[in-house]
């Protein structure tokens, strides 16, 4: 067996990444690099008729966005592949003929309408020892029958076959020890005549066996498929080469029991998907957690903790101290309910860390959309008074759009409640002495409005209010003087003429 630790992330292509396929690929990548080991990106694309063009590419995209790059893969290559099962077709034809050969498995004739009867005929219906021999298959044929049918070019499958009362153990490092009785399994197919590939029960175990795969870290959905999967390993011979299982918990829906769904996310306004996706039949638009304005450790920061709990009272951490705390015991056994709030929690954290320089770089294109053409230096400022409300990056328009455009309108309510008879008048004075100032600084021009204020026994509240009112529409905000420094006297001013002007 390989020393080194080798795991591989196994996605088929046949639509968007689900966010919890990102945590599985997320806790692969934690395990690897903290064994010093290898993280590996292996396409199943076996099943042509659910290909869905542009999905290959959206999983490897969706990776070198998050930050968690694979070490061999179709794109970053290996001494392993091809890392597409597409492209391993002659590789899996010799195995099926190693297990025909040795009668570990057999050719089925069965057509669809025949294994609709039988079902028809026999309730729970299942392929296997208490059937096989009552089907179409080389058991159960003669020898002159299945000429005929190898001369006649009739489509077959080759089932694996699974003799009946054999406890089989599955060591999980999760869920310790499960024991399966052979007789609840079925002869599955493991090979189709019609399109030359084998299904997923034969590819996924030669590929693991071919490419030294150590650990297989997966979804609890698949926890049913390991007895049949170590059934074939002992049916190959590889039993000495036999990776160890880790079955993850489900991501859990937010609200209610089941499975965490799309519908769940349109319902519910988040993302299930780490990128946007465009459906190439129908153009249906799916959100994707960058579109959305999430900065990526976020998200892996919050899909490390649903289902694991590194031990202490830490949500903050860096990749690299994920990676030394992670282990298998810490995993849980139950479902992680999907805390969409929380994921905005920890992007609102990030937020906060993040240089606004690098912020800068991501709100550039709500500025574009918006027709917004100012220095980076300018946006950089903007981004530092507002970023403590944000969540989200679109959120730095939202709580700051006022920067960078005069109000056009304002709230009615704020009007109603802020801007009284007397109060053009006192904007007025107001502008008077913000042109008598020679340092437009916040903190002076702080003073000096307050000690104006003051003087003339206004009431602060009124006057700061109804200012605020005139530069941004609204009642909302960071430090007033730190918009007015920032935006300069000259607009600073032309806001309060409009005010002055529009408000009634």
């Amino acid at each position: 067996m390989n020393n080194q630790v080798r795991v591989r992330f196994a996605p088929s292509p046949t639509g968007p990444l689900h966010i919890g396929g990102v945590r599985t690929a997320l806790y692969n990548y934690l395990f690897a690099k903290q064994q010093d080991g290898k993280f590996i990106l292996r396409i199943e694309d076996t099943d042509s008729k659910r290909f869905v063009e542009g999905a290959e590419e959206y999983i490897e995209e969706a990776f070198e966005w998050l930050g968690l790059p694979f070490d061999e893969g179709p794109k970053a290559g290996g001494k392993y592949g091809p890392y597409k099962q597409s492209e391993r077709k002659s590789i899996y034809k010799q195995y099926v003929t190693k297990l025909l050969d040795s009668e570990a498995a057999y050719i089925a004739y069965d057509t669809p309408e025949e294994l609709d009867a039988k079902r028809k005929e026999i309730s729970n219906f299942q392929y296997d020892a208490s059937t096989r021999m009552q089907m179409r298959n080389s058991l159960a044929l003669s020898k002159e029958e299945i000429e005929t049918l190898i001369k006649n070019n009739v489509p077959y499958v080759v089932r694996i076959k699974v003799e009946p009362n054999i406890d089989i153990t599955v060591n999980d490092l999760i869920r310790g020890k499960v024991v399966i009785n052979s007789s609840v399994l079925d002869d599955k197919v493991i090979y189709k005549s019609a399109d030359e590939l084998p299904t997923y029960h034969l590819a996924n175990i030669v590929d693991d066996h071919l490419m030294r795969i150590t650990h297989v870290i997966r979804g609890e959905e698949w926890l049913p498929s390991a007895p049949l999967h170590v059934w074939m390993y002992k049916c190959l011979e590889w039993e000495d080469t036999m990776p160890q299982f880790a079955h993850l918990p489900l991501l859990l829906k937010p609200e209610g029991n089941g499975k965490l769904s799309k519908r769940d996310g349109d319902r519910l306004g988040f993302p299930v998907f780490p990128l946007q996706w465009i459906d190439p039949v129908t153009q249906e638009v799916s959100s994707g957690y960058r579109e959305s304005g999430y900065l990526p450790h976020a998200v892996v920061n919050f899909l490390s903790l649903l289902g694991w709990n590194p031990g202490n009272d830490e949500e903050i951490m860096s990749l690299d101290h994920m990676i030394e705390l992670f282990s298998f015991d810490k995993c849980s056994k139950s479902g992680a309910k999907f805390d969409y709030e929380k994921a905005r929690w920890f992007n609102h954290e990030y937020i906060q860390r993040a240089s606004d320089v690098e912020l800068e770089q991501l709100f550039r294109p709500i500025l574009d959309e918006n027709k917004v053409t100012v220095s980076k230096e300018f946006a950089q400022k903007v981004i530092a008074l507002v970023k403590n409300r944000a969540h989200l990056i679109e959120d730095f328009w939202e709580q700051g759009s006022f920067f960078f455009e005069s109000p056009t309108e304002y709230d009615a309510k704020t009007v109603k409640k802020r801007w009284k008879e007397g109060t053009p008048r006192q904007m007025t004075e107001l502008i008077e002495v913000l042109e008598g100032l020679d340092n437009f600084s916040s903190e002076h021009q702080e003073t000096v409005v307050k000690d104006w204020i003051a003087s003339n026994e206004y009431n602060m509240g009124a006057i700061m209010n109804a200012f605020r009112l005139a530069l941004v529409g609204a009642g909302k905000g960071p430090h007033i003087f730190d918009i007015t420094s920032l935006i300069g006297r000259e607009e600073t001013i032309h806001r309060l003429q409009k005010a002055i002007t529009t408000i009634h």
